[in-house]
């Protein structure tokens, strides 16, 4: 079963290859998104990592979090589930 990884504090500049590249170290990177703005096209610093396992995804987050990439120090946790960002219109008066 794969395990999804948050990635966080990463330069701007930082690429997704180099991102999956440092994840490869520790097992099978089944997908690495980088996040970037939809209008600009530029990074927001932080990226998602599927790993081909939970054992790889744990030796991946003991290992990385706090590790420097691209002259910063990466936030490496397991990703939590996403939260609705839909707007309640219950209450709303439209």
């Amino acid at each position: 079963m794969s395990t999804k990884i948050y990635v966080g504090n990463l330069s701007f500049n930082t690429m997704e290859d180099t991102v999956r590249d440092a994840f490869e170290q520790y097992g099978q990177v089944v997908s690495c998104k980088l996040i970037s703005d939809r209008d600009t096209g530029r990074s927001k610093g932080f990226a998602f990592v599927e790993m081909g396992s939970t054992q790889e995804a744990s030796k991946a987050i003991a290992s990385l979090d706090g590790s420097n990439l691209d002259g910063r120090n990466m936030r490496v946790n397991e990703a939590r589930p996403q939260e609705s960002n839909r707007r309640s219109f219950q209450n709303s008066r439209y």
